[in-house]
């Protein structure tokens, strides 16, 4: 039995295409996932314009972003029934010897493996999911908001855990692309005074930024920064996807404050370290997730406190996958979904 499946099948641009896949078959600790909605991220439109900096294993099936009903349970995934609504985490594969993965911290095994670039992703009908990556979605929230747990995770780690934010701190997120959106929205429920800055051209982003309540800026992130004492904001995010802006955050941070970069950029840096050093600055990489995080991103999702809905431009079938990726990677809408037949 066959599926169609969104498949990046070469490491150059515009290698992704629709193809017949075999249905998967899984293990005993396995279940199958009926994908209902999967989310377009970024990391996506990287493997498809081949600007991305980490290794893939080609073919592969891609989507990482989604959620479904469980039609299939594996004999020793006990904890699992048919018709379960999940949501699943994207460390597809770890060793559960590692001793990053026996600190709860799997999402840091260098072994790991994801979906959607190490294994086959979420863009089908059918996909296998260990099930240690499930979580329950509760039956009030719509699975086109659920899939996006993943990418509120990501921010959920870097502005939550990875931050250091206090009621009434002064904080820049660079980047609005929708890990940098969900970022300021994150800081926000944290008390945090923030303001996303972007690019002319993301002039449709920052409006969703607005209705989170940040204040925007295009071009005039260091007068925002040095409102007040003049000595800069408390803290920066970093979710743009270029090198560049970690050199402006280290400008724009006041001394003793923190970076919390999120975002991938594959290029050198080439300038010094030393005013990070000079400034006691503290900066923090930040890498995908783990099972408690996930727990407290569904909780905001399922009670409102978070509405991922403003992020979404539209969803579209999986047919029209195309479509779906250029109308994100135009910039037009943060966050496309796609809903497999």
């Amino acid at each position: 039995m066959t599926q169609t499946a969104v498949v990046n099948y070469a490491p150059e641009a515009d290698c992704v295409e629709l193809r017949d896949v075999s249905r998967p078959e899984i293990g005993p600790d396995d279940c199958l996932v009926e994908v209902a909605a999967v989310g377009v991220c970024g990391s996506d439109l990287h493997q498809w314009t081949a600007d991305h900096s980490w290794p893939v294993n080609y073919p592969v099936i891609l989507g990482h972003e989604f959620g479904g009903v469980l039609v299939e349970v594996g004999s020793s995934a006990t904890t699992w029934n048919e018709g379960d609504r999940v949501v699943s985490e994207t460390a597809a594969v770890i060793d559960p010897n590692n001793p990053m993965s026996r600190q709860g911290l799997y999402n840091l095994d260098p072994t790991r493996k994801g979906f959607g670039y190490g294994v086959d992703g979420a863009m089908t009908r059918l996909v296998r999911v260990p099930g240690r990556c499930l979580h329950r979605v509760p039956d009030d929230l719509p699975f086109e908001k659920a899939c996006l747990t993943e990418p509120c995770s990501v921010a959920y780690n870097a502005v939550a855990m990875h931050g250091s934010i206090r009621p009434g701190d002064r904080i820049i997120v660079f980047g609005p692309g929708p890990i940098g959106l969900l970022c300021g929205a994150m800081a926000k429920l944290q008390g945090a005074i923030v303001a996303v800055a972007g690019l002319e051209r993301d002039a449709a982003r920052l409006q969703i930024a607005r209705q989170y309540g940040c204040e925007t800026l295009v071009g005039n992130v260091e007068e925002w920064a040095a409102a007040g004492d003049g000595l800069g904001v408390d803290g920066v995010i970093d979710a743009a996807g270029v090198s560049a802006t970690l050199k402006t955050a280290i400008d724009v941070v006041r001394p003793n404050g923190w970076i919390s970069k999120v975002g991938w950029g594959r290029d050198p840096i080439g300038f010094s370290l030393d005013p990070m050093v000079q400034k006691n600055v503290r900066l923090q990489g930040c890498f995908s997730h783990n099972w408690p995080i996930w727990e407290r991103v569904l909780r905001l999702l399922s009670t409102g406190m978070l509405d991922v809905g403003k992020i979404i431009g539209g969803t579209w079938p999986l047919k029209d996958w195309h479509e779906a990726f250029e109308t994100m990677h135009s910039g037009r809408i943060a966050k496309a979904v796609l809903l497999p037949e």
